[in-house]
């Protein structure tokens, strides 16, 4: 089995937020492989699908952002996963809207999901996937993520979420150095 974690804020006050693109691609690979996402165990809300010849798990985790080690963590610990079977998927400051970049392993970067996520499992070396959403200008960076992005970066955040959904998959079926080597 593999595990696709898709790191976001859970509720309505922040949907389609930068934050949340982790969210959106599970939501698109689940509508893509025929999943649903609605089971909730380990803090979070996931689902089962097919990708090629591997099970995988699609995890949103719903213990907001900075707390996501908790529920990646108890989600690898049950289904017996090493770090190299789960990819991480989160939006990303230093990337422009429209821009992913998946990573063997590697620092937070300061992103505190990530951070979190590499405390509770206590290595940095897990594949993770980061999508782009641009710095902000004049704006405080919370303030940025967590709020909903103008029309030209939608549209080019919406470009970068199909190419992490396609990323992914590639990842699932073929590993991550061919996921790198094709999206980077």
């Amino acid at each position: 089995m593999l595990a696709v974690f898709g790191l976001g804020n859970p509720g309505k006050r922040y949907l389609g937020t930068r934050h949340n693109v982790g969210f959106e691609v599970i939501d698109i690979l689940a509508e893509r492989l025929g999943a649903s996402v609605s089971r909730r165990r380990f803090k979070a809300r996931l689902g089962e699908a097919q990708a090629g010849s591997n099970r995988l798990l699609l995890v949103k985790p719903q213990t907001f952002m900075n707390d996501s080690g908790r529920s990646v963590q108890a989600a690898c610990a049950w289904h017996g996963l090493e770090p190299d079977h789960l990819l991480v998927v989160c939006d990303d400051l230093d990337l422009e809207p429209g821009q992913i970049r998946a990573r063997r392993k590697g620092s937070s970067g300061g992103h505190r999901g990530l951070k979190s996520v590499a405390d509770l499992l206590g290595t940095t070396a897990f594949p993770r996937l980061r999508v782009g959403i641009g710095r902000p200008e004049p704006q405080d960076a919370i303030d940025y993520v967590l709020d909903r992005p103008g029309r030209s970066d939608r549209a080019a955040i919406a470009d970068a979420l199909q190419a992490a959904a396609d990323a992914a998959c590639c990842w699932a079926e073929d590993g991550i150095e061919a996921c790198m080597n094709r999206f980077n």
